[in-house]
C-alpha cells in the first residue's frame, strides 16, 4: 500500500512538472517570436511565490554594442515609476505627517487659484483630481529637457479644472510630479534622496535609481530605447511605429536627447531591472515599505476608468485606478490583476501582480512594435493565471 502510494506521489509530481515545463516553452515561444535575437527586445521575468520560475532575455540591449537583454539590464520603466511615488506618499501618511485629504493648496499657498483648495492628495494619486495637462508654448528642446520644476509652472497660474475632483478620471503625469514635490517638502529631503533611502535601500533594489542627465552613463547594464521609424516630427504620444515585417528595420534611439519625458522623476524616470523589481515585489508582499493596509488601499480601485471622455489611456471595460496601479477584475470577477504600465522614447513596459496565483510578470521592452495587452492577455493564458 505504501509503494502505491509512494508511486502515486511521484507520477503526480511528474506530470505536474511536465505541464509546468510545456507552459514556460510555450511562453518562451511567445516571446522568441515576437524579439528576435538581432534586434531591440525585452527581458522577461515571472515569479510564483518567492521563486522565479521565468528569467530570459530576448534580443540586444544596444544597437551599436549588441549587448544581449538579460535580467540585470537597466530599462527606464516610465509610468510604472508611479507606484514608487505613490509608495512614499503613503508612507509619509503612516506616519502621520500627511494626509490623503489634505489639500494641495496646504503644500503649496503660492499657488493663485483657489481651485488647489479643492484638489486632495489622493486624488492627485488615484488620477481623478480633474487638474490637466496645460503645459502649453514650450519648445521641443525644452520639452526634451524638462525637469520637475517645469513641469510643474502651469500650476502656479492655472485655475481651472477638467472636472470636479473626484468625480472623473483623466490620466496626467504633472500631479505625479506635485506628488514628488510633496514627499520632498514634508520630509525635507530632496525626493530622489527620500526615495534611495526609505523605498529603494529597503526593497533591496541597491542599484535602481532616477535619470539624471548628468549621471547618464552611471546607470549599470543600461538598454537604449528604439523605434523603427523616425518619430522626431509626430506629437509626444506617437502610437508605436508600423512597419511590414518583411522590410528591413532602420532604428533610431530615443533616449534622453531625442525624446521627451526622461527628465521628471515622480511621474516616470526611474531606470531598474526585472530582477530588482522582483525584489520590489517581495517587499510590498512583506511590508517592509508600506504596511498591508496602505498596499490593499494602494492596490484597490479607486477611480472608474471606463467611459472616461477625459483620457484614452487604458480606458477598458471593467478597468480601474488605485494609487499608482491600474486594478483590473477578470470579466468573471473570480481574480484580478493589478498592473502598470510605462511607455517613453521606445521604451514599452508591463509589471502585473496576479494576486490569487501570488505571481508577477514582468516585460521590460526597449521596443514599442508589440500589442502589450494582447501580449499580457496570451501569457495569463499560458500560465494560468
Amino acid at each position: 500500500m505504501k509503494r502505491l502510494l509512494f508511486i502515486l506521489i511521484t507520477v503526480a509530481m511528474v506530470v505536474s512538472c511536465a505541464e509546468k515545463d510545456e507552459s514556460l516553452v510555450k511562453l518562451d515561444d511567445l516571446f522568441s517570436g515576437l524579439f528576435p535575437q538581432d534586434e531591440p527586445g525585452a527581458a522577461v521575468l515571472v515569479m510564483k511565490g518567492d521563486e522565479i520560475v521565468f528569467d530570459k532575455g530576448y534580443g540586444i540591449a544596444d544597437i551599436d554594442t549588441k549587448v544581449p537583454i538579460d535580467g540585470n539590464t537597466f530599462f527606464n520603466i516610465a509610468s510604472v515609476s508611479k507606484q514608487f511615488t505613490a509608495t512614499a506618499v503613503l508612507q509619509l501618511v503612516e506616519k502621520g505627517e500627511l494626509s490623503l485629504d489634505d489639500c494641495v493648496a496646504k503644500y503649496h499657498p503660492e499657488f493663485e487659484s483657489d481651485i488647489w483648495k479643492k484638489v486632495r492628495i489622493g486624488q492627485l494619486l488615484s488620477h481623478s483630481s480633474g487638474v490637466p495637462d496645460a503645459r502649453r508654448g514650450y519648445t521641443r528642446e525644452q520639452k526634451v529637457a524638462g525637469d520637475d520644476k517645469l513641469a510643474m509652472e502651469y500650476m502656479m497660474t492655472l485655475d481651472t479644472l477638467n472636472f470636479e475632483p473626484g468625480t472623473d478620471y483623466e490620466y496626467i503625469n504633472p500631479t505625479f510630479v506635485l506628488c514628488g514635490d510633496i514627499v520632498s517638502k514634508v520630509s525635507g529631503m530632496p525626493f530622489t534622496e527620500y526615495m534611495r533611502k526609505n523605498v529603494f535601500t529597503p526593497a533591496g533594489m541597491e542599484n535602481t535609481l532616477y535619470f539624471d542627465p548628468e549621471i547618464e552613463h552611471s546607470i549599470p547594464n543600461m538598454a537604449h530605447g528604439y523605434e523603427y521609424e523616425d518619430v522626431a516630427g509626430m506629437p509626444e504620444e506617437h502610437p508605436a511605429s508600423r512597419q511590414s515585417s518583411d522590410e528591413p528595420k532602420n532604428w533610431y534611439e530615443y533616449d534622453y536627447g531625442e525624446e521627451t519625458f526622461f527628465a521628471t522623476k515622480p511621474d516616470g524616470g526611474i531606470y531598474t531591472s526585472t530582477h530588482e523589481f522582483a525584489e520590489w515585489e517581495k517587499a510590498l508582499r512583506s511590508n517592509k515599505v508600506i504596511s498591508e493596509e496602505s498596499r490593499n488601499l494602494a492596490q484597490s480601485p479607486i477611480t472608474d476608468i471606463t467611459g472616461s471622455t477625459f483620457s484614452d489611456y487604458q480606458n477598458r471595460e471593467n478597468t480601474w485606478y488605485g494609487m499608482g496601479w491600474f486594478v483590473e477584475p477578470k470579466t468573471d470577477n473570480s481574480s484580478l490583476v493589478i498592473y502598470h504600465t510605462g511607455d517613453n522614447g521606445g521604451f514599452k513596459i508591463l509589471a502585473a501582480r496576479y494576486p490569487e496565483s501570488n505571481a508577477l510578470l514582468l516585460i521590460f521592452a526597449n521596443r514599442t512594435d508589440w500589442d502589450r495587452y494582447e501580449v499580457m492577455q496570451r501569457a495569463e493564458e499560458i500560465l494560468g493565471f
